[in-house]
């Protein structure tokens, strides 16, 4: 089997707001690349990487779903993902792996909630990004607003490299700013046929001072193009190109096409762009990879199929009740039937088979190299985050970034077989998706999920009795909250008990200290208590500090925004025991959080609805009503942006209400944005007020 070059190749993933057109973009990308014959559409339930029939009804993105394609020289692996904030994971796991994305706005709603989401996101992992702006032939499509609202909420700096042909319905094409030409899409052919033409004469000054920006953010990255530009020499395209690729490798500037997707215009430019700026595998960064064990410095991989094998497991899939996992290689050759070491696990795991996926297609492979996606079939211990490597060299990769689920729910199964399928089947949900846990209440006995929305929730529900056959009953989503202390307490703790003809001691003095809200749980040890406690019990109490902190004190939930310092911990021979110094802490703890009284915290959702402007009193009203705060309007074409902070307790089935209030005409998107203090209400429901 013949590998592709390695400069050939490009790891890229489609990111943005839910319903700017990631997935109908995909579907372009497939199409003129030879490797679909037929376009579906998103709205028909037709789409290629829409293949889950939830994703096919309700026409969104829920997983992230990879395939492969040839453009030119090109060979492109390219994941689809979602955009909505339930399942930001799949972004994360994604942006983990990739190597350079396309960030796609739309023209009408342009910077949205989700989007500032997917490019912090991208930015923590420094991924190398170009945009498109697409829905250009929208009524209200305004590209300059877009990039002013990049450059302002994003803290970026666009680069526009086209502009456009006739505006909203009659977008026709887009005048190519480096080479001065106009691209023009056959609308008989569904866009394949791309005629490259003069620049109409009215155009010619915009695109000449178009170009002289493109110049201007080039010459940045390279002094040579500053200097012809202030002499007044011509400056061609190819430096250009490589002078911005250089700004793109950097993450310092990101290159803007324009398109129309759904109208087949703009797709070929963005696929040329996709090889001049966005790197190879060989020009990324090499990955830091330690040793399981610790102890030594970690080992830089670059990328190389004569190094030693690495690869790290980035998204499980339940195919049929077995494990399907999608691998980045790192470095190395993998090869169907080869054992590896799974170090995040610490056992041996058989690589039975190796796929290229195409959506929910595979296409057999025996092996597989450094700079690939693949995926494996026969790892029965792997799970999202493990590193797999070579039994002889052991590697250890950085995991991933799993968000904390806020939303949860009781289920039940309906009959007597579907109880006996319904934890194996949440089990097997649980490996594809980290943010997804499941928990038996002690109290009631119910089984609990969690989650990152009621849209998360539904869809795992959903898919219980579609994949699995397991019939449930949901009770309504309920909010995780947090817990926290009102006031700063120092509290001493002896504890001294005999077990079996054994004495057991520990003593500690805790000082526990409110901090502000978002600052999380901060747990630290005096200098004198490290000195004095030997290792196997300085352990103990930071473990068990956690695990009493993450356990709650009065609610059950764990406890933020709070410093917990152990000021103390005498050592006395013979008396102070693990068993003794852990009681000791967790009982002081508790005693302690009771003294200083404690108060719970409800998650806060940042909101964005767009809606009419006749109907934008009504729905602040309505925001008003469930303790929204407005936080800001802003008016775009005949609609009302408005964004605003409410807790997440008040926005179950708000959907219905908006819908209803807005004739069907309104939308919103909501993110996770901060804990605040909890209603006297929900405080009397936990017997805290």
């Amino acid at each position: 089997m013949n590998l592709p070059s390695l400069h050939a190749v490009r790891n890229i993933g489609i990111i943005s707001h839910i319903d700017a057109g990631k997935t109908t973009v995909s579907e372009r990308i497939l199409f003129y690349s030879g490797e679909i014959h037929k376009m579906g559409e998103v709205h028909d339930g037709m789409a290629t990487m829409d293949w889950m029939e939830q994703e096919q009804q309700r026409g969104i993105t829920i997983t992230a779903t990879s395939t492969s394609c040839r453009w030119g020289e090109l060979w492109i692996n390219l994941i689809d993902t979602p955009g909505h904030i339930d399942f930001t994971i799949e972004v994360e796991r994604s942006l983990r792996v990739l190597d350079g994305a396309v960030a796609i706005f739309s023209a009408v709603e342009g910077v949205q909630p989700q989007s500032e989401s997917v490019w912090r996101q991208a930015d923590r992992y420094r991924v190398p990004r170009i945009c498109l702006i697409n829905k250009m032939d929208r009524i209200g499509a305004d590209h300059q607003a877009v990039l002013e609202q990049v450059e302002k909420q994003l803290s970026a700096k666009p680069v526009l490299l086209q502009l456009p042909l006739g505006s909203e319905g009659d977008f026709a094409g887009v005048i190519d700013l480096l080479e001065l030409q106009l691209l023009s899409f056959d609308e008989a052919d569904q866009g394949i046929t791309l005629t490259r033409g003069a620049v109409p004469a009215e155009l010619e000054e915009a695109a000449r001072q178009g170009r002289e920006r493109v110049v201007e953010a080039a010459a940045d990255f390279d002094d040579s193009i500053l200097a012809d530009f202030l002499e007044g020499r011509p400056i061609d395209s190819e430096r250009l190109k490589e002078a911005l690729r250089k700004g793109v490798l950097e993450c310092r500037l990101f290159p803007v096409l324009l398109a129309t997707a759904l109208r087949n215009k703009g797709i070929q430019p963005l696929l040329e762009a996709v090889g001049a700026y966005l790197p190879s595998p060989l020009e990324v960064p090499p990955v830091l990879a330690g040793h399981p064990e610790g102890g030594e410095d970690p080992e830089e991989l670059p990328c190389d199929p004569k190094g030693p094998l690495c690869a790290l497991a980035f998204k499980v899939l339940s195919d049929e009740g077995r494990k399907l996992t999608y691998l980045r290689i790192y470095s190395g050759i993998l090869r169907a039937g080869a054992t590896l070491y799974n170090a995040s696990q610490g056992c041996s795991e058989k690589v039975a088979r190796l796929f290229r996926m195409h959506s929910h297609k595979r296409e057999r492979l025996d092996m597989a190299q450094a700079g690939d996606i693949v995926a494996a079939a026969g790892l029965k211990e792997a799970l999202t985050g493990d590193t797999l490597c070579a039994v002889e060299h052991p590697l250890l990769l950085a995991g991933l970034s799993v968000p904390e689920p806020v939303v949860y729910q009781a289920v039940e199964a309906k009959g007597v077989d579907d109880r006996e399928k319904l934890l194996p089947s949440l089990e097997k949900l649980q490996w594809e998706d980290p943010t997804f846990k499941v928990r038996e209440d002690k109290e009631t006995g119910q089984t609990i999920l969690s989650g990152m929305g009621e849209l998360h929730l539904e869809v795992l529900t959903g898919r219980l009795e579609r994949e699995f056959g397991v019939r449930v009953k949901t009770g309504r989503p309920q909010v995780v909250y947090r817990e926290t202390l009102i006031r700063q307490v120092e509290r001493r703790e002896v504890f001294h008990r005999e077990f079996d003809g054994r004495v057991q001691g520990g003593e500690v003095l805790l000082r526990l200290t409110p901090t502000a809200r978002g600052e999380g749980l901060h747990l630290s040890l005096a200098e004198a208590v490290q000195a004095e406690l030997p290792a196997e019990l300085l352990a103990a109490v930071q473990e068990s500090l956690k695990l009493a902190c993450n356990a709650g004190v009065r609610s059950g939930y764990p406890l933020v925004d709070l410093a917990v310092e152990v000021l103390e911990a005498p050592f006395i021979p013979n008396l102070t025991t693990e068993t003794g110094l852990r009681a000791a802490v967790q009982r002081g703890l508790a005693l302690a959080s009771q003294e200083a009284g404690s108060t719970l915290l409800e998650p806060v959702m940042a909101l964005e609805l767009v809606v009419p402007g006749d109907y934008a009193g009504k729905v602040l009203g309505t925001l008003q009503q469930k303790r929204g705060r407005v936080e800001g309007m802003q008016s775009r074409s005949d609609c009302e942006v408005i964004r605003a902070k409410v807790p997440l307790v008040e926005m179950f089935g708000y959907m219905t209400e908006l819908r209803s209030a807005t004739k069907g005409r309104g939308t919103f998107s909501m993110e996770f944005s901060h804990f605040g203090q909890a209603t006297e209400e929900t405080l009397k429901r936990f017997g805290m007020a």
